[in-house]
């Protein structure tokens, strides 16, 4: 029997958190609004949308919030080519594909820096389908982004696991009645990440192919 794979992009499959976690800073800074990296780096994973607001507060985002995301995409259009494939990504996708279970990429990237992504990932020939930012109306935590990956799936009746790098990622899953695998690759540890809802947590995708037999993925197969 086939699983759904669902599968986080920014941070997972893409060593993207912490370029992301400098052009936030970068981005609040030019506003003359001073926020600790560490700080920023906690919410990464969360949607900008609900980012800001638990950064800066609700009358800064009322006041501010749109113009401070693009901002930030300006900031991180000028680091996205320093953005690299993590080790294990695409074999990750080429297992998962060869066992039989169909992939979607859950990404609430925007439409060029997912082109980017499928660019470095090899993915438009190998994944079964992918989202981005103008597939959802509310971002992690909240389930919209697990519900159209389900979509993209297409079949309803398939059991789907996420695989993600953050508690937001996790959270988004739990919430849409989905099971999800954590990896430390975003720099969330396994105590969170379970905490937040995951069955089992890897260092990495890299491990998770070496150890795929003890997942959903690998017991769906033998069953």
């Amino acid at each position: 029997m086939s699983v759904t794979a669902i599968l986080d992009v920014d941070g997972t499959l893409v060593d993207s958190n912490y370029f992301h976690a400098i052009a936030w800073y970068r981005a609040f800074r030019q506003l003359d609004v001073v926020i600790p990296t560490w700080r920023i780096h906690r919410h990464i994973g969360m949607g900008g949308d609900q980012m800001v607001p638990a950064l800066a507060g609700e009358g800064f985002e009322e006041e501010r919030g749109e113009e401070v995301r693009e901002v930030e995409t300006e900031r991180y259009r000028e680091l996205i080519d320093e953005v690299e494939v993590l080790p294990g990504a695409q074999a990750f996708i080429e297992r998962l594909k060869e066992m039989g279970h169909t992939v979607v990429l859950a990404s609430s990237s925007k439409e060029e820096e997912l082109d980017r992504y499928l660019e470095l990932l090899g993915a438009r020939e190998l994944a079964d389908g992918w989202t981005t930012s103008a597939d959802v109306e509310a971002t992690k935590p909240d389930p919209d982004l697990v519900r159209a990956a389900l979509d993209r799936a297409g079949d309803a009746d398939a059991e789907a696991v996420m695989v993600g790098d953050s508690t937001f990622d996790c959270e988004a899953a739990g919430r849409a009645d989905v099971g999800s695998i954590g990896v430390l690759t975003g720099g969330f540890s396994s105590a969170e990440l379970r905490e937040s809802g995951a069955a089992a947590v890897y260092e990495s995708v890299e491990e998770l192919v070496r150890r795929i037999d003890e997942t959903p993925f690998g017991a769906q197969v033998s069953a």
